[in-house]
């Protein structure tokens, strides 16, 4: 009597891992998901390891928690992972006060994101 399962939005050959409510905001978070997009994970996670921004810790964490899903959940190899999408959205943003000259006080927009990465298996290429 139970209902039936969800079929899997994903192909079989993908996975992926979502990070919300990081403290930064989309436009900022998107250089890097653009900075990743398309390219073998290994480079990936070197170029995110050596980036100067701040997010990018985050970042690399979520794509290898998107690595160790594809490798534990779905029996994918490692070494012929891309990352197929990376997409950021917006989540909430705080507003906050800032008290200026005059008894006059400005708006503060804290935003936040949220990153999602979906990594692919692509078959190696035959060396003819």
């Amino acid at each position: 009597m139970s209902k039936e399962a969800n079929p899997r939005r994903l192909a079989d050959n993908e996975a992926k891992a979502v990070a919300r409510m990081l403290r930064v905001s989309p436009q900022k978070l998107n250089l890097l998901a653009q900075l990743i997009r398309g390219k073998k994970v290994d480079r990936a996670l070197a170029d995110l390891e050596f980036s100067r921004k701040r997010i990018a810790h985050d970042v690399k964490k979520t794509l290898e928690s998107a690595i160790a899903n594809a490798e534990n959940n779905h029996c994918l190899d490692v070494d012929d992972l891309i990352v197929a999408q990376a997409f950021v959205g917006k989540a909430l943003v705080m507003k906050r006060f800032h008290a200026r000259a005059r008894g006059r006080a400005s708006r503060v927009e804290k935003p936040f994101a949220n990153l999602t990465i979906i990594v692919r298996e692509v078959e190696a290429q035959a060396n003819a």
